[in-house]
């Protein structure tokens, strides 16, 4: 019996063995591919990275880089939104700017109004408390002529009814009244011809010297707030309200490096795609009047064909495309602009990275 039960057990065990082997033997069928790998359509077309962008003239994006340094207080746009030239996208902390502004305008406020006052002399009461000055002093040298008049017409007749000594004193008190009447008049004088020319010049400048430091704080303190430097479209913000950001740009954490505030593009109705050629390809090119190119969208089998729009005649380090500024890279590159009608459809932004081929028509 117990025989038996292990000729039984062994026998299951190889059945199980068999279906294992088998099991394993069989091979699964073959998935189809997601999408075909980009092919060459051209008997002798050459390979490139592209990037997609706005079509525009000249450059690639608007990189905005702030003037001044601060936190963010508003951010007034979103990722996405087309602007018009001089619109805010976002402000920074002016405080302590605005307060300069205020104080530097109050000054040159201060040096006008004394420079009005400088033109505006005499004031009619000043020149009113000088005429009165000059009446003064004539009917003091008045009255001193009179009393000498007197003594001299005394002594005369009399040389003993007046003294040498009080007719001395007569005689002093009016060549001091005559004095006194030449000073009045001298002040009469320089009070009804007003301020000095040179006092004026000096205020004028002292005004013009803070005017123009007014409208240079003024002029700064507009840089506090970021402005749509051309008509386009919002495509990245890269702080938020709170965040520090300086001249250099902003912190990305992320990168670790600093980037652009905000990037723009011009109004993406058309877009293109930047080609960067291999510098060892760059010989194999062909005449731009025979030039054909087609983009394919990496993940799909979609492709489209591209015009020839120009090359940017610079050959340069092949870093745009992984944008790490302190990678160390041997290959350059040329970019060449193609332009392309956007299909329907499909989505496609700037700064998407595609396959293209350029051969020869």
């Amino acid at each position: 019996m117990r025989n038996k039960i292990i000729f039984i057990v062994s026998a299951i065990g190889a059945v199980l063995a068999l279906i294992s082997a088998f099991v394993a033997a069989e091979q699964p069928p073959i998935q189809p591919p997601l999408f075909n790998p980009a092919a060459n359509p051209f008997a002798k077309g050459i390979y490139a990275d592209g990037m997609i962008e706005s079509e525009q003239p000249v450059g690639e994006n608007i990189n905005i880089y702030p003037q001044v340094s601060g936190p963010i207080t508003q951010v007034l746009v979103v990722e996405g939104q087309k602007v018009r030239k001089g619109d805010p996208l976002l402000t920074i902390d002016d405080s302590v700017q605005r307060a300069t502004a205020e104080q530097l305008k109050a000054q040159a406020e201060a040096a006008l109004a004394m420079l009005e006052e400088l033109k505006a002399e005499p004031r009619p009461e000043t020149l009113d408390v000088s005429v009165a000055q000059v009446v003064s002093a004539k009917a003091t040298l008045k009255n001193t002529q009179d009393e000498l008049e007197k003594q001299e017409h005394a002594y005369a007749i009399d040389p003993r009814s007046v003294s040498l000594l009080a007719l001395d004193d007569a005689r002093n008190a009016e060549k001091i009244a005559e004095a006194n009447l030449k000073v009045a008049e001298r002040q009469y004088d320089l009070t009804k011809a007003g301020a000095w020319i040179y006092d004026i010049e000096n205020q004028e400048r002292q005004y013009a010297a803070l005017s123009k430091a007014y409208v240079a704080s003024e002029a700064l303190l507009a840089q506090y707030t970021i402005r749509a430097p051309a008509d386009g479209v919002v495509m990245s913000v890269q702080a938020m309200v709170g965040s520090y950001i300086s001249p250099q740009g902003a912190y990305d954490s992320y990168t670790q490096g600093m980037d652009p505030l905000v990037v723009m593009s011009v109004p993406q109705e058309r877009l293109q795609v930047r080609a960067y050629i291999d510098e060892i390809l760059v010989g194999r090119l062909p005449d731009p009047a025979k030039m054909n190119a087609e983009m394919f969208i990496r993940g799909t089998n979609i492709h489209v064909p591209l015009t020839f729009s120009r090359v940017q005649p610079f050959i340069s380090p092949k870093i745009e495309l992984s944008d790490e500024r302190e990678e160390r890279v041997d290959v350059r590159v040329l970019p060449v602009i193609f332009r392309f009608e956007k299909p329907k459809g499909l989505n496609l932004f700037p700064g998407q990275l595609v396959d293209v081929y350029v051969g020869e028509k």
